[in-house]
């Protein structure tokens, strides 16, 4: 946003939008980190800028971190209403998946946060927890800043995220996997699938995975998780039995890293996420709910 002065001569944006776009990047991450949802990240940058529009820059010692203080708070704020979507959602519920520039994925820290398997571990946070977090882990915000962020002192989130780094630890996977590795269960996943090949579809599958289905009550998916390597073998044995080879599958980048765009009649029919431990599936994740699917064709480039 800038003006343009009578004898065409382009000027810089004012300070506040200045700062504002340049950090932009930064807070939409932030703030789809907290909400799993590219849309309601949007609505919480379009809060943050009426609220930075009417912040006096000469109190502001850190544009950084204070644009970052109100992102949260307003993701915060969207949270509540975000839970109440999903008690009432139909199925699994799972993040919405963006097509993702590819320096998101040479950012191996980044990558790693945004990816399907650790947005679902940061799910299972509380939303004070889950802020406190990716501001510190993720972006590296330091104590103060971030007590400053959810109105909590700096013993306070200290504590606070003590606890969730315990429990993220328990529940992420071991280690970072790969781009390779989990390019090579995808494709072992779309050979059997495409050849009818349930053998190989259960060879790459650990025992106990789980397969999660969002199809958001708008699309066919199964309503609860599916558990276990044989009843996930069944559960898309029917799958590949009805759109045969009409599914068409196309390698893309989804939240950092490798993923399945699958076509149907030429028309976008979901998305597959894997996570892999120890070279197996040990999570299966397939979005069909089309209104999570609105940015898969355009790369979105995050920052920390």
């Amino acid at each position: 946003m800038s003006d343009t002065s009578d004898n065409g001569a382009r000027t810089r944006p004012d300070p506040a939008t200045e700062a504002f776009v340049a950090h932009r990047r930064l807070l939409f991450t932030v703030a789809y980190q907290l909400l799993g949802s590219a849309a309601d990240a949007e609505d919480v940058l379009q809060e943050t800028w009426l609220k930075w529009s009417e912040v006096d820059l000469a109190t502001v010692e850190n544009r950084r971190a204070y644009l970052v203080r109100i992102a949260t708070r307003q993701a915060l704020m969207q949270l509540r209403t975000l839970g109440r979507r999903k008690e009432s959602y139909v199925g699994p519920w799972l993040p919405e998946p963006l097509l993702t520039a590819p320096d998101v994925a040479e950012d191996v820290a980044l990558a790693d946060s945004v990816s399907m398997s650790m947005m679902l571990v940061l799910e299972t946070l509380g939303s004070l927890e889950r802020a406190v977090f990716v501001l510190r882990e993720v972006f590296a915000l330091d104590y103060d800043e971030i007590a400053e962020a959810v109105g909590r002192s700096a013993d306070a989130v200290r504590q606070i995220a003590r606890r969730a780094r315990t429990h993220v630890a328990a529940r992420r996977p071991r280690g970072i996997v790969s781009a390779a590795e989990n390019r090579a269960a995808l494709g072992a996943f779309q050979r059997a699938v495409q050849t009818g090949d349930l053998q190989g579809l259960f060879d790459i599958l650990a025992p106990d995975v789980v397969a999660l289905n969002d199809g958001g009550g708008i699309r066919h998916a199964a309503v609860r998780p599916v558990v276990g390597a044989g009843k996930v073998v069944r559960l898309y044995a029917s799958g590949i039995a009805k759109v045969g080879a009409d599914l068409v599958f196309e390698p893309v980048d989804i939240n950092g890293g490798p993923a399945l765009l699958l076509r149907l009649d030429g028309e976008i029919d979901g998305i597959v996420t894997m996570r892999v431990e120890d070279g197996l599936v040990t999570g299966l994740y397939y979005v069909r709910n089309p209104e999570k699917l609105t940015r898969v064709d355009k790369a979105i480039t995050m920052a920390r």
